[in-house]
């Protein structure tokens, strides 16, 4: 509920010397004047009174005047609040006759209701104030700073995605070069593995030689060594059976592989390359599809809660952390749509506040809308 001003005394007071106000119930109540004439000290005075020492004018005592500073306002609720005496204390008196201060005026006085100018020519402010009031600034708040860090990581795994696939374009591919890369050490340990197994089968071949030659000093000497000869042709039917089939391989094809490993295997590593390039670039482009889902997800969840914010007028909304009022942002808002956003963030922040409505007290004989 919204109090008013019943009755308002003023003496000594910046260009007041004395002044008594009694605004009527209905209408407006206009304090006109030429310039310098204490229009403003009215205002200033009300500020003073109800919003404590911070709204202290720095000379609140009138020029040439002796007597103090006195200042005492009745509100429509009863409450009566007084400055007077050299150091201005304040007394504020309740309708049961209980005495009070600052704190209790706090109650009922809101600080944006004193110095509501100034809070029109805000910028952003009023917008986080507002979602604060509706309960949902912190949680849009942590909803924009993901918003921020998905679309920077995204815009960076973009970019490396990007590289990848352009440097994955660009590799060598060679269709005749084997899977895996050629070992010069295999190739060379094979080629020994066949020149030990040819040099074995040349030590059997000689065996055999031997063998005949023995064989054939045994038939010269058959009658003194019958019995050698017997176990001679034993071992040569052995060494028959063993050089039965022998066949030497050719190196000629290991050699021009080893000839060839150098070229063979450059061909292998940039089928490699290519092969992980493509796999990186793949990965990358998973990872920025995956970012630009959760950026839309953190997006929508932004909109639904800014749809089911509970604002304090019909046409106003929030764009992108700005105010919005009939369309118009709030540095394109006329005064009076500006006033009236202001009036509605100020009771949507404190039903019980005090404002200065229209059809109470302006200064410099301006109508409020």
């Amino acid at each position: 509920m919204s109090m008013k001003i019943n009755q308002l005394e003023i003496e000594n007071v910046k260009r007041i010397k004395a002044v008594k106000i009694e605004p009527s119930a209905n209408g407006l109540t206009i304090i006109g004047g030429r310039n310098n004439q204490g229009k403003t000290s009215v205002l200033d005075s009300i500020a003073w009174v109800l919003g404590g020492d911070k709204f202290r004018p720095s000379q609140a005592q009138r020029d040439q005047s002796v007597i103090p500073p006195n200042l005492r306002i009745t509100m429509s609720n009863g409450l009566v609040v007084e400055r007077k005496g050299k150091n201005s204390a304040l007394k504020v008196t309740d309708p049961n006759g209980e005495k009070g201060g600052q704190q209790l005026l706090n109650d009922f006085v809101e600080q944006f209701a004193l110095n509501l100018p100034k809070f029109m020519e805000s910028t952003s402010k009023e917008a986080q104030i507002l979602l604060k009031i509706i309960g949902v600034g912190d949680k849009l708040l942590t909803l924009e700073r993901e918003e921020q860090e998905k679309y920077n990581e995204r815009l960076t795994i973009g970019r490396i995605a990007d590289q990848k696939e352009k440097y994955a374009k660009e590799q060598p591919t060679y269709n005749d070069a084997p899977v895996e890369l050629v070992s010069a050490s295999d190739l060379i340990k094979k080629q020994q593995d066949i020149l030990a197994q040819n040099g074995e089968n040349q030590r059997k071949r000689e065996r055999l030689h031997q063998l005949e030659q023995e064989d054939q000093r045994l038939m010269e000497q058959i009658q003194e060594l019958l019995k050698k000869q017997e176990a001679v042709r034993a071992d040569l039917s052995i060494a028959r059976m063993n050089a039965k089939d022998l066949e030497d391989q050719s190196t000629a094809e290991l050699e021009r592989s080893i000839s060839d490993i150098e070229e063979i295997n450059r061909k292998v590593r940039a089928n490699l390359d290519k092969e992980k390039a493509e796999d990186d670039a793949r990965e990358y482009r998973r990872q920025y599809d995956q970012l630009s889902k959760q950026l839309d997800e953190t997006r929508d969840a932004k909109n639904e809660l800014l749809k089911s914010a509970e604002l304090p007028l019909p046409e106003l909304s929030i764009k992108e952390g700005e105010l919005v009022y009939k369309g118009q942002q709030w540095d394109n808002m006329s005064g009076s749509d500006r006033l009236k956003v202001s009036t509605a963030i100020v009771r949507k922040l404190n039903p019980g506040v005090w404002l200065r409505p229209p059809g109470q007290i302006r200064a410099d004989g301006f109508r409020s809308s």
